[in-house]
């Protein structure tokens, strides 16, 4: 008597465990290692200089020579996103550290001290975020100039308000523990209080947001390239080459999709990591 192979069984079980969280999970893992080398070592990916011109192979589709293809002047379309990768995400780490440097103690003091000085810089930090996020990044490029340092302190002075009211948020909620009220009763001086009771237990929300932070930063950056107040041509970056592509989308639609597919996966990973890291850090969200 034969047997039917259960096809559908398997079927059914597979459905079941990949999930959406699953398949979060594993783009999270798949592109993390991707942006870290971008970041560290973009010539592992791409040994190609992304300054390297060939007219005689200008605008040609993917090949084993130019994975993804070439642009206008001849140049690895693969060499110039990773390397304008590079350029993005250090762009983005550095502006989003800067905005923790400064945000994150002046939610602290807010949060821990009160009164007067609270309802100090909590109105400065309501007046920067009455302004929406790009259009205060393109008045501030545009007043300062184009420049790579430009553009970090801009994005810094973007997301210091959201740092700054999430860890005032956190200190306030934190420091009316009764283990902070036990450590007073201990005689614990105010410093030690907050260095060693109430900072530690704020971390994980800062984490959380860092990584959504990352991923605003990465398109702020393109937006701003995009628009001519970013990394000026011939460097290399995201929103750049989609400016530049756009000419040529008819003739080489690869030239357009290769900047666009990074960006979007970049992001995407960014805020899945977000969520993820807020489902193992956050005993609220299970």
């Amino acid at each position: 008597m034969s047997q039917t192979f259960p096809v559908r069984g398997y079927w059914r079980r597979f459905r079941r465990r990949m999930t959406p969280f699953s398949l979060s999970t594993g783009l999270i893992f798949l592109w993390a290692p991707i942006m870290g080398l971008m970041v560290i070592a973009p010539q592992a990916l791409a040994p190609i200089p992304p300054e390297q011109m060939s007219p005689a192979e200008r605008l040609q589709g993917p090949s084993l020579t130019h994975p993804l293809g070439t642009d206008e002047f001849g140049r690895s379309i693969l060499s110039r996103v990773v390397y304008g990768g590079q350029t993005s995400l250090l762009i983005a780490l550095s502006s989003v550290g800067l905005a923790m440097l400064f945000g994150v103690p002046l939610g602290t003091i807010a949060g821990y001290c009160g009164g007067w000085i609270d309802s100090l810089i909590m109105r400065l930090q309501d007046v920067l975020l009455a302004f929406p996020a790009i259009l205060f990044a393109i008045l501030l490029i545009a007043t300062f100039g184009p420049s790579p340092l430009n553009l970090v302190l801009t994005i810094a002075v973007v997301h210091i308000p959201r740092f700054a009211r999430l860890q005032r948020g956190s200190v306030l909620m934190v420091k009316s523990r009764p283990y902070v009220e036990a450590a007073r009763a201990c005689g614990i001086p105010p410093l030690g209080i907050l260095m060693r009771t109430i900072l530690p237990n704020t971390t994980s929300p800062l984490i959380i947001q860092s990584t959504l932070s990352l991923a605003i930063a990465v398109l702020i950056e393109s937006g701003l390239s995009y628009m001519g107040l970013g990394i000026q041509p011939p460097d290399p970056t995201w929103g750049v080459m989609l400016k530049t592509s756009q000419t040529y989308i008819r003739l080489a639609p690869h030239y357009v999709l290769a900047p666009g597919v990074f960006l979007f996966l970049t992001v995407l990973s960014l805020n899945l990591l977000g969520d993820w890291l807020r489902d193992r850090l956050d005993p609220r969200s299970r």
